[in-house]
């Protein structure tokens, strides 16, 4: 399914790419670092689901990536301001600001979805949470070895943080300086926050960023679904993930 309106909102020196795919009561779907709208929600066949669902569908390209503004300066990264920019593209779609939309997000995209919950929680009828855990990856990075990995490719011995930025990287037009920008502005605590909002939280049973997703859904009095032989990179393309999102999200 191709959206079949696009635009682009300004906020100052800010544009934040969104596109709408007209239908009844929009799914809000929001990426993970490095990824974009087309590569978790395009190619992975949800909008094609959400419209068999009989759904419409909002995507967003976060700050830093896809065809919204590459920032290089840290501090202009949080998951409040993502979240703010989905605020703008909520009403820039014309969804009433009284209309709350269902969210479906992946990986760093669920931080950006909870502080959505925190600062606007009446745009937030249901949440759904995928590949996602208790641990704040970006806290557990060392900044300076990230940084001589994206710019010099420098050998990285996190591995698990080496695999994640050569996927980041293989990603065409993925800035490796919005990249680095967006670890450190990013980098906080523990993905505990719960929000007021009936949840559902998704993982791969082999993911290794998300291998506490379990405790996470517990601490947000959550459901959780276990996604077969999936990990990280794998999970956000499942069938079953797609059926247990939609089915909760109904």
């Amino acid at each position: 399914m191709t959206p079949t309106a696009t635009t682009q909102e300004v906020r100052g020196s800010l544009e934040i790419h969104y596109e709408v795919t007209p239908g009844d009561r929009p799914i809000l779907l929001v990426h993970g670092f490095a990824s974009n709208s087309t590569l978790s929600w395009v190619n992975t066949g949800w909008l094609t689901a959400v419209e068999e669902a009989g759904r419409g569908a909002i995507t967003v390209d976060l700050r830093g990536h896809g065809q919204s503004t590459h920032l290089h300066d840290a501090e202009r990264y949080s998951p409040q301001l993502m979240a703010g920019d989905l605020v703008v593209a909520l009403d820039a779609a014309g969804v009433p600001a009284d209309s709350p939309v269902d969210v479906i997000a992946y990986s760093m995209g669920c931080r950006v979805a909870l502080a959505l919950a925190e600062v606007a929680p009446k745009r937030v009828r249901r949440l759904v949470l995928g590949g996602v855990g208790t641990r704040e990856l970006f806290a557990e990075w060392d900044p300076d070895a990230a940084e001589a990995f994206l710019t010099e490719g420098t050998t990285a011995d996190d591995k698990l943080m080496q695999q994640t930025l050569t996927i980041a990287m293989s990603v065409p037009g993925n800035d490796p300086l919005a990249l680095l920008a967006c670890i450190r502005g990013m980098a906080g605590g523990p993905v505990t926050r719960a929000p007021d909002v009936p949840t559902l939280v998704a993982a791969g049973e082999r993911d290794e960023v998300a291998s506490d997703a379990e405790e996470l859904a517990a601490q947000l009095g959550a459901e959780f679904v276990s996604i077969p032989k999936r990990h990280h990179f794998t999970a956000v393309s499942s069938r079953v993930f797609k059926q247990a999102a939609l089915d909760f999200l109904s």
